[in-house]
């Protein structure tokens, strides 16, 4: 059974005679067909087992005329004399013209489960779903139908529907991957890299804070429905420890090929013996159409850690006797203190994670 619906379509003004008005099949014009009930189609399972079958459904607009009516003239050179139909020939002529959604179910070649496959549209004709059936079955449910990712839907409505990039959006704080939903050709990406580690602090030398991830943000053109991007999220560089493990930079967070940003770093002038220097330079962004740098950490001075350097749009992260984390996304780690006797050490603190936001 298939809802009702509509299709869209660049079509002929008129592609044949209406009434006494000429055919106009050169001029095109965007129409819409509408089905207003539901349409039921029955399909044939295999008839072999452990075979399944995949039909096809697809669609087209469809125009025609309808409601043929005898209709009432008069004669231009007699008007008191009433003529039926043209001419007073008595003809009928339709009435009404009327769009609508064509549509089939086109079926494949029954095969091994798994070896199935899906037929292609016919000429003329957009494919909407595949529905799969298996030998036995005799009910189709929503797990065996499956959109064709090429489907020309529009997901959202005109009551929903904000200015640009407001219909859809999809965060990731973890690597994974994005699939581009259907009908949509474009998107708008940003992304932040990780946030640097700080170094743990020696007895009378507090630590510097660690660096802010990069940040891009990019609007990418000519994505197809069902497209898979790869997402990485750089990881928030670790802290250094008092027991002698140094620090890491953060890791670079990217959207596919398209876009990316790199993490803060560690600072090659600090050491696990002299941790007092800031984390620098930033990470940056990277082929976006806005790439902006993350800011350094900050020098300890004193008995206080430095402060942690921000990700565009972050936080710094103010220090204290401990270390502090990175504030997310993407901030560098607070250095860490020497206590009030300046004697003390404390281990360093890992810098945030980073992050990336798909809107559509």
């Amino acid at each position: 059974m298939i809802g009702p619906g509509s299709i869209t379509q660049l079509a002929s003004i008129d592609a044949s005679d209406y009434g006494t008005l000429a055919a106009d099949p050169a001029d095109l014009i965007v129409k819409m067909g509408c089905n207003t009930a539901t349409s039921t189609y029955n399909l044939v399972a295999p008839a072999s087992v452990g075979q399944t079958i995949n039909y096809l459904v697809e669609a087209a607009f469809l125009e025609t005329d309808i409601n043929p009516t005898v209709l009432p003239y008069y004669n231009a050179s007699n008007p008191a004399q009433t003529f039926s139909g043209p001419n007073n020939s008595g003809s009928a002529q339709n009435t009404l013209r009327a769009q609508t959604v064509q549509i089939q179910v086109k079926p494949g070649v029954a095969a091994d489960t798994g070896h199935q496959v899906t037929p292609a549209a016919d000429a003329g004709w957009t494919p909407l779903y595949q529905v799969a059936v298996s030998y036995g079955q005799t009910q189709i449910t929503a797990s065996n139908i499956s959109q064709i990712a090429t489907a020309p839907f529009v997901n959202w409505k005109l009551p929903t529907l904000a200015p640009g990039f407001g219909s859809g959006v999809q965060t990731f704080a973890s690597s994974g991957a994005f699939t581009v939903p259907a009908g949509v050709t474009q998107l708008e990406v940003e992304v932040w890299g990780g946030g640097s580690g700080s170094y743990a602090s020696v007895a009378g030398l507090p630590s510097g804070g660690g660096a802010g991830g990069g940040y891009a943000r990019k609007r990418i053109t000519g994505m197809v429905p069902g497209q898979s991007v790869v997402v990485t999220v750089g990881a928030g560089g670790s802290g250094g420890t008092v027991a002698g493990a140094v620090p890491t930079a953060g890791g670079t967070s990217s959207f596919g090929s398209f876009v990316s940003a790199t993490g803060g770093s560690t600072n090659y002038l600090a050491t696990a013996a002299q941790p007092q220097n800031g984390a620098t330079p930033g990470g940056f962004g990277v082929g976006g159409d806005v790439n902006l740098t993350g800011s350094a950490g900050q020098a300890g001075i004193a008995n206080q850690g430095g402060l942690g350097g921000a990700a565009p749009f972050g936080g710094v992260q103010n220090s204290g006797t401990s270390a502090n984390p990175g504030i997310f996304p993407g901030g560098g780690a607070a250095g860490a203190g020497t206590g009030v006797n300046s004697m003390t050490a404390y281990d360093g603190a890992a810098g945030a994670g980073g992050f990336v936001v798909v809107r559509w």
